[in-house]
């Protein structure tokens, strides 16, 4: 399989951190590149990382669906539930995740441009977004794995991100048991071994 990457992409790291989990790191090449190469509209139209090539040359985006597909390689323990509630929870919670990161990624742009009313409402709208998924995700912190779900991952993934971009606007004051949560796992391999860089 070939991985179309960016080493400091939130979403790159879910699908790194699901290969880890699931015992398949070693089975990916990693393709390092800009989304705004013409090469990588060969194999996504969207132009976004990650893209995955598996074997067959099947071309798969996005983050969701590269890491359901890796879910279907080798015998390891599922991150995706079978259908059931387990599977619900866990891919509500890997929505609630992609929700902070599709709320924090373009609210970095903004930032950086001149601030007009619209541009502050819309940063604001984001960063409401954030707090209330925060304040969802602490209520039954105390009830999250040890990273063995999709959900779980994703999550991981979104916190950490924003650590690494958001350092200034600090998540922990007042999730003490998602705080707790996230200290245990990010030591564990697929978020340890996945710390962005960039």
């Amino acid at each position: 399989m070939k991985l179309a990457y960016s080493p400091a992409s939130p979403y790159v790291r879910k699908v790194n951190a699901c290969a880890i989990a699931r015992g398949i790191d070693g089975q990916i090449e990693r393709w390092k590149v800009a989304t705004t190469d013409p090469a990588l509209l060969e194999f996504n139209p969207l132009s976004k990382v990650p893209t995955l090539i598996t074997d067959d040359g099947t071309r798969l985006y996005d983050s969701p669906v590269i890491c359901e597909y890796l879910d279907s390689v080798g015998s390891a323990p599922k991150l995706f539930p079978p259908t059931g509630p387990a599977r619900w929870k866990a891919i509500c919670q890997q929505a609630l995740g992609d929700g902070i990161l599709d709320a924090t990624q373009p609210r970095r742009r903004e930032i950086a441009l001149p601030q007009d009313d619209g541009r502050k409402a819309y940063i604001e709208m984001q960063q409401g977004k954030v707090k209330r998924a925060l304040a969802e995700l602490e209520k039954d912190a105390d009830k999250l794995g040890d990273l063995t779900t999709i959900g779980e991952i994703t999550i991981g993934c979104a916190l950490g991100y924003l650590d690494f971009r958001f350092a200034n606007e600090p998540w922990r004051p007042g999730h003490p048991k998602l705080e707790t949560w996230y200290a245990r796992v990010s030591k564990l391999p697929p978020l340890a071994e996945t710390v962005p860089v960039g």
